[in-house]
């Protein structure tokens, strides 16, 4: 079975994406000590760190938008991830920006990916939420976490 459907594979090809991509992430580490690296974002950004994916138009549920997958895109936003985290009891690392910066992309230490703005909303594991970000599925908008009653 293919890891990608054939839409997204040409998608991330276009956007130089390769089987067994690997990225050093040693400028990025140097460049973030003011966000807690997981090992899930490492592996991540490894395969797909520094690639743009410009497609947009209409999509399954939402509109395709391109995004980027940079992580100094957050530099500056360390405390909207603090609180966010916080927030919602996981550990989001940014992995760069969907549209024009409306959203970050994060991950927590599952390797689930987010959208970011003032509130939080799942994409899915790695794969899927790569899926979901080429064909415009609209992600899922967290829950209010128990306790919080913001």
């Amino acid at each position: 079975m293919p890891r990608f459907s054939v839409e997204v594979e040409n998608a991330l090809r276009r956007a130089g994406w390769f089987q067994d991509r690997r990225v050093n992430l040693t400028r990025w580490k140097a460049a973030m000590p003011n966000f807690a690296w997981n090992a899930a974002a490492e592996e991540f950004l490894a395969e797909f760190g520094g690639i743009r994916v410009e497609d947009d138009g209409p999509g399954i549920t939402c509109a395709r938008e391109p995004f980027e997958f940079d992580p100094e895109l957050a530099i500056g936003e360390e405390e909207r991830f603090s609180e966010l985290s916080e927030f919602f009891g996981l550990g989001f690392f940014p992995l760069g920006e969907v549209g024009q910066g409306e959203f970050f992309l994060a991950i927590d230490e599952e390797g689930i990916i987010y959208l970011l703005g003032s509130w939080a909303f799942r994409l899915g594991v790695g794969d899927l939420a790569l899926e979901h970000l080429v064909t415009g599925v609209a992600a899922e908008r967290l829950d209010l976490p128990t306790g919080n009653s913001s």
